[in-house]
């Protein structure tokens, strides 16, 4: 059964992956199940030694940066909106 979720990342990001699926002949969703299917299946130290860091890196500008301090639910909110408009 498949489930819906919201995820947020930076624009560029988004545009380069869905152009990586595209090319690929992969839905945007199903590519990003199989990264998190990747991520989840090992045991991994740390995230750089994922498998798929290298192509995380070949699509990604600048430097990772993990966002670990939750959002309010009223920032969350507010974001969630902004990003309809």
């Amino acid at each position: 059964m498949d489930a819906k979720v919201t995820l947020s990342f930076n624009q560029s990001i988004i545009d380069q992956a869905k152009a990586y699926a595209a090319q690929h002949n992969i839905s945007l969703s199903r590519l990003v199940e199989f990264l998190l299917k990747q991520t989840t299946s090992g045991n991994y130290q740390s995230l750089e030694d994922m498998p798929i860091a290298d192509w995380v890196d070949m699509v990604s500008e600048g430097t990772t940066e993990y966002q670990t301090k939750s959002k309010s639910r009223k920032d969350l909110k507010a974001d969630y909106y902004s990003s309809k408009q």
